[in-house]
């Protein structure tokens, strides 16, 4: 005959390394998973997003001012749908994009400031 020992409940604190860990695996699950890099230079940012699986024409990117949009189209075998704001505006025309390897490689120009100062003859 097996005899059972009393019941002794004992109740302790967890330890602070175990809670350290559930922290950082629960912060880390409510996070996205970060898929770009992002660069800054004086003249320019660099985004890079990885987009695996897509072809040039199956994306679609879009500037104002200082927002990047990008998105995928519709029938692409993957859904791709993400804004950036950048700290400065963006001068669309100097800027470029390149897809090689599945990774989207955005070269965005800062806009120079324009001089509007204007010199008055005194007659």
């Amino acid at each position: 005959m097996f005899l059972a020992s009393p019941l002794i409940r004992h109740v302790s604190r967890p330890d602070a390394t175990l809670q350290r860990f559930m922290q950082a695996a629960t912060n880390a699950a409510q996070q996205p998973l970060q898929d770009f890099q992002v660069n800054y230079t004086d003249d320019a940012t660099t985004l890079a997003v990885d987009v695996p699986g897509l072809r040039r024409d199956q994306l679609q990117l879009r500037i104002e001012d200082n927002m990047v949009h990008l998105h995928s189209v519709e029938g692409a075998p993957r859904q791709v749908r993400r804004s950036w704001e950048l700290p400065h505006e963006i001068d669309a025309a100097a800027s470029s994009a390149k897809l090689d390897l599945g990774v989207l490689t955005l070269t965005l120009q800062r806009t120079k400031p324009v001089d509007k100062t204007v010199t008055l003859n005194i007659e």
